[in-house]
């Protein structure tokens, strides 16, 4: 039997006004253990976030990702599959869950194999999957990332390396929201003038969190008039926690599509956030992840 282990970071992408092309990883793992069977069939254990929901079987999203990943490579699909997930990322609240889930479907099936697939490949592969590059970028890669497609369609990105003062602090509600959902909102066309003004905006953003992360500069930086507004009758409740965190001085976002904020603590705002939440959310401060996905080969037991 062969196993590798497969740790996957949660991102935040979009981070206010950088709409499908920003994404941050943060220090919160779902850790997958994966392993090919002589035993025909799969087997899904899951612990922690999604226990008693998804499916454990051919359902599962790292065993579907798996099998795709094999077909790409042109290795035969293995007898039996078994997996051990250990999840930490909350599922459908904007935090990357399923982008973790497709890094390590993806991961894991290469180490398995004896086939040759490159980390372009395995990014390409990954945001095909998932649909979009922003937080498959950031989980596979770390830090700060800038993601793009070029003009064939194949999917790039630049790793930057965030001012080690950032720190992001989540705000977690209990309510759910599909990134479908919340996509389906957004309209065909918007104004040039509030495309520009993002564009601004975003290069003001990498800006703060690489080199200035002050309050001033990051509160302007987040600014956002692409998706966060079009989003709200889909999670009132999370834009008004951001209305009201921005207007006490504290940079703060929808994080991803939601519903889940995400608050950039400064010295002068950390004691500004709580008062703010209430108790229905969940307040959790992290540390930027640098590394991204990590594989590792278990020693033989």
């Amino acid at each position: 039997m062969r196993t590798v282990e497969v740790r996957v970071p949660a991102t935040s992408a979009n981070l206010g006004p950088g709409f499908d092309a920003l994404g941050l990883a943060l220090a919160l793992f779902d850790e997958v253990e994966a392993a090919i069977t002589g035993e025909p069939g799969v087997r899904v254990s899951v612990e922690g976030e999604g226990a008693g929901e998804v499916d454990l079987g051919e359902g599962h999203l790292v065993v579907q990702t798996m099998r795709k990943t094999f077909d790409h490579m042109r290795v035969p699909q293995p007898a039996g599959i078994r997996l051990r997930c250990r999840n930490r990322i909350p599922h459908a609240r904007g935090l990357g869950s399923s982008s973790a889930a497709v890094s390590a479907g993806i991961l894991a099936a290469r180490a398995l194999s004896d086939a040759e697939m490159s980390d372009d490949e395995v990014f390409a592969l990954a945001t095909e999957i998932e649909g979009h590059p922003d937080n498959v970028a950031p989980c596979l890669a770390g830090g700060l990332v800038i993601a793009w497609s070029d003009h064939s369609g194949a999917p790039r990105m630049v790793k930057l390396e965030p001012d080690p003062r950032i720190r992001p602090v989540v705000l977690v509600p209990a309510t759910r929201l599909s990134t479908e959902t919340a996509r389906g909102l957004l309209p065909k066309d918007v104004p040039h003038k509030d495309a520009s003004f993002n564009a601004g905006r975003a290069a003001l953003l990498i800006a703060a969190l690489t080199q200035r992360p002050e309050r001033e500069l990051l509160l302007a930086a987040t600014e956002d008039r692409l998706h966060q507004a079009y989003r709200a009758p889909a999670m009132r409740g999370s834009m008004d926690l951001v209305e009201r965190l921005r207007a006490v001085g504290v940079p703060a976002v929808v994080s991803g599509a939601g519903p889940t904020v995400l608050a950039f603590s400064t010295p002068d705002t950390q004691d500004l956030i709580a008062p703010e939440v209430g108790k229905d959310w969940h307040i959790q401060q992290m540390d930027v992840d640098p590394v991204g996905a990590d594989v590792r080969f278990p020693e033989t037991r």
